[in-house]
């Protein structure tokens, strides 16, 4: 199974960012993109790819050890850009301000109990965002991501108060993603 532990984003965060990426699909009608569909608009905290079937209950079990320590916190998505920062971009995301590092305390504290129940570890530092397109095409994609960090995005806030494991299925039509457990994080 193919498998990610995320931060869910309130229905009233996925609809800005959906208008969001409507402005930038009706501007740039021609635009070689594949856009995220709102309901699918997570903040991946650990993607683990492929793993067997049998080990699920295992990452389950570690993202409830790792909630135990972790108190609700805020976060803000804020500001738009794109990857790689140099060369043709293919990825345009939304940034994720984390003010009080809750976000990056439930990273660390999922990335423990994650490689105690025999994961490993995630080799590249935590840089939190929320994808909204990849651009399939070079042609045009510098002149989408420009518009895209012109526009930018305002501050939209919001408390988050739980872990969610995910699978992902790959398919024609795109990736479909089904909740495999949620983890609510430690009450005030």
């Amino acid at each position: 199974m193919r498998v990610f532990c995320a931060v869910e984003l309130p229905a009233e965060v996925r609809a800005r960012a959906a208008a969001h990426i409507e402005s930038l699909r009706s501007a740039m009608p021609d635009a070689r993109a594949s856009w995220d569909r709102a309901e699918k608009l997570h903040v991946t905290i650990k993607f683990l790819g492929e793993i067997e079937a049998a080990r699920v209950p295992a990452l389950s079990q570690a993202a409830s050890r790792a909630v135990a320590c972790v108190q609700p916190f805020a976060l803000a998505i804020e500001g738009a850009g794109a990857f790689p920062s140099k060369g043709p971009p293919r990825v345009l995301w939304l940034g994720v301000t984390d003010s009080n590092g809750g976000l990056a305390r439930l990273q660390g504290s999922l990335e423990e109990a994650s490689t105690e129940e025999g994961f490993p570890r995630e080799k590249r530092p935590f840089h939190p965002h929320l994808t909204i397109a990849r651009l399939r095409q070079p042609q045009g994609a510098r002149r989408l991501a420009a518009l895209h960090r012109e526009r930018g995005f305002a501050p939209a806030h919001f408390q988050v108060t739980e872990l969610l494991v995910i699978r992902s299925e790959l398919g024609p039509g795109g990736s479909r993603y089904t909740e495999i457990s949620r983890h609510p994080l430690k009450p005030n």
